[in-house]
């Protein structure tokens, strides 16, 4: 007996103009907290991180000279992410603003904490979601139809349909243990089937 095949919906993403609107909005300077903010959109859209990696970063994770940090990612395993210009950028200018006393000391290891809320403890998901939650809707973007999660999405299309990354680099980049939970990103826009069709010897007879 056959099991009979689940249909896997393809994953909701922003386009990259999209993504530019976004990041254009984090750093916005009327908001006191867009160093911060912008740090984070950056590394969400470049890296194809989850939540739970981002808000668990410490700043002894980043190693600069490298251009890497390393991840507690599903399953409590650990893997590393190579950061690019713009991802060193943001986190060295958020570096510049972090607070740097009366750091609160808890269980949470918030003085190491790379993220730190105002009150000056570890970043939480809920605020992180609120975060993009609000730069979503200052985008003019749908943040019913998009979330953190969809901006791991964005990062893996994106690097998929532009930067032709082999599927297997980005499995390892986004830390998926089988190699099917990757190939959702392999997906093509109508675009480029449209082009496909064009492209038939036959078009044109």
């Amino acid at each position: 007996m056959e099991n009979p095949k689940q249909d896997r919906r393809l994953p909701k993403y922003l386009s990259l103009d999209d993504s530019k609107k976004l990041l254009d909005v984090a750093s916005d300077e009327d908001n006191r907290n867009c160093q911060r903010d912008y740090a984070i959109t950056t590394l969400f859209l470049n890296c194809g991180m989850r939540l739970s990696e981002l808000v668990g970063i410490n700043t002894n994770d980043i190693n600069f000279s490298d251009c890497k940090l390393n991840v507690i990612g599903k399953g409590n395993k650990e893997r590393t992410i190579y950061l690019n210009k713009a991802c060193m950028k943001a986190i060295a200018d958020y570096l510049q603003v972090r607070p740097k006393e009366n750091i609160k000391h808890d269980s949470r290891y918030s003085e190491k904490a790379l993220f730190l809320s105002e009150r000056r403890e570890r970043i939480s998901n809920r605020t992180v979601q609120h975060i993009i939650a609000k730069e979503l809707q200052k985008a003019g973007l749908d943040c019913k139809k998009y979330s953190v999660h969809k901006l791991r999405h964005t990062a893996a299309t994106l690097m998929y349909q532009y930067g032709q990354v082999d599927i297997r680099a980005l499995q390892e980049l986004l830390g998926h243990e089988s190699i099917s939970t990757t190939e959702i990103y392999t997906h093509v826009n109508n675009e480029q089937v449209r082009d496909a069709v064009e492209r038939n010897p036959l078009a044109n007879l």
